[in-house]
């Protein structure tokens, strides 16, 4: 044992790795004890920081872990992570928070994932990596109760920033479109209180610079900015598929919690803090309330075994996948000329359902939301077109819908003609006239 710093040293070790004291000796190892060859140098402080803070539990990290895991084991065994499974478990979907008062949507999807179509459990995988990788510092930084605190209210704050991105027009320039989308899917996961982790690391190393030794220094702080460039950068290749405004909206509530939330010092006591660990108790219920109201409504197959080899057989765009999606297109193509007759419930059911059906890939996916929105358009220009008469303006907007459906119905047709026959769609031709 070092006399000098307490560590383990190795049988036949001259000096002690870390903190370069001679065996024996209480002063430190020099170049040319060791014939000019000097001895790698640790930082002393930054090893008793180390070790004070790896000896603290993660507790919370596994829980959560574990707890994203199951419940994609049981969608799966539900049928499947997307569409009605992944909305019955609880994703958030902005008219059912608005319209029908389920509030539980803004918790519940931060510990859910969605099947990505072509790439299975990704999106749970990649997510569970971070949460491997950032959580046990968080945790351990901060204590189990501020973690439990930063993960829940963070994850809800990203779904609140995803539920008033739904802002149609708004994406005129860069910036607007890659916060704003102006349609609204069934969305879920863990990646706004992923950045919000990283919002708290980068507020804890600038916040506590002066008293951290260098190695923590260099990895909190300004060492965490290129992790967010790279992913506000995939996140910009990408938008329209990932939510950059949960993104955001988690990593600026992080960012804020940490600037008013201290941490316990390695090696510091005091009392114990009611507070935190009353907040922690409240979320905790908070997220046990929101499952229970899941459970209240749930409205999708129980977990089975035998959805779980349906879908392990079926595979990509299976053919209830296929149907499913056929069948809501048809559908929406039929109540978009209701709702324009005044019909508004056919335009809402046909929306509702085209949000209920799995994406085939992306470009279906597209198609599948640029007639939901559509749709909408045309339930709000119900009223209009049902008295009968209508003003100039009012015809203008008319018409510049139907040519709208024009543009997307011959979009559709293209997907059909490409990519239709990989699921079984083919473009029904005229039969020719009998002469």
């Amino acid at each position: 044992m070092c006399r000098n710093c307490g560590a383990l040293v190795g049988a036949g070790e001259r000096a002690c790795t870390m903190c370069d004291a001679r065996v024996g000796a209480t002063a430190p190892i020099t170049a040319s004890a060791t014939g000019g060859a000097r001895a790698p140098r640790y930082d002393r402080e930054t090893m008793r920081f180390a070790r004070a803070i790896l000896t603290r539990p993660v507790t919370f990290t596994f829980i959560f872990l574990f707890a994203n895991i199951f419940l994609y084991l049981l969608m799966y065994l539900s049928g499947g992570a997307n569409g009605e499974v992944l909305l019955a478990y609880g994703a958030k979907r902005n008219d059912l928070i608005r319209d029908v008062g389920e509030w539980w949507r803004l918790v519940a999807p931060v510990f859910l994932h969605v099947q990505v179509p072509g790439l299975g459990p990704m999106h749970l995988l990649v997510n569970m990596y971070g949460l491997w990788q950032l959580g046990p510092y968080v945790e351990r930084l901060y204590g189990s109760a501020k973690f439990v605190f930063f993960w829940i209210v963070t994850g809800i704050a990203g779904f609140i920033a995803s539920y008033y991105s739904v802002q149609p027009g708004m994406e005129a320039n860069a910036i607007g479109r890659f916060l704003f989308k102006s349609y609204d899917v069934a969305g879920a996961g863990a990646s706004g209180a992923l950045f919000g982790l990283v919002g708290v690391l980068i507020v804890f190393g600038l916040k506590f610079r002066h008293e951290l030794p260098e190695g923590f220094r260099r990895a909190f702080g300004a060492g965490m900015l290129p992790m967010v460039a790279i992913n506000i950068f995939i996140g910009y290749l990408g938008r329209g598929l990932i939510d950059n405004a949960g993104h955001m909206g988690g990593l600026a509530a992080g960012m804020l919690l940490a600037l008013f939330v201290g941490y316990k010092r390695p090696g510091e006591r005091g009392p114990v803090a009611i507070v935190w660990h009353a907040a922690q108790i409240a979320l905790l219920l908070l997220v046990v309330a929101s499952f229970f109201q899941v459970w209240r409504h749930f409205d999708a197959q129980p977990p089975s075994l035998d959805n779980a080899a349906q879908r392990l057989f079926s595979g990509r765009g299976g053919a209830a996948d296929v149907t499913a999606y056929i069948n809501a297109l048809n559908a929406g193509q039929g109540a978009f000329f209701a709702a324009l007759k005044g019909d508004v419930e056919a335009a809402e059911r046909a929306a509702a359902q085209l949000d209920g059906v799995p994406a085939l890939d992306k470009q279906a996916d597209q198609l599948r939301a640029e007639l939901k929105q559509l749709l909408l358009r045309a339930r709000d220009l119900a009223p209009i077109t049902k008295k009968g008469r209508v003003t100039r303006k009012e015809q203008q907007q008319v018409q510049q819908l139907l040519a709208d459906f024009q543009a997307w119905n011959e979009r559709s047709d293209q997907w059909v003609k490409t990519d239709g026959r990989n699921y079984g769609i083919f473009v029904q031709e005229d039969a020719p006239e009998q002469k």
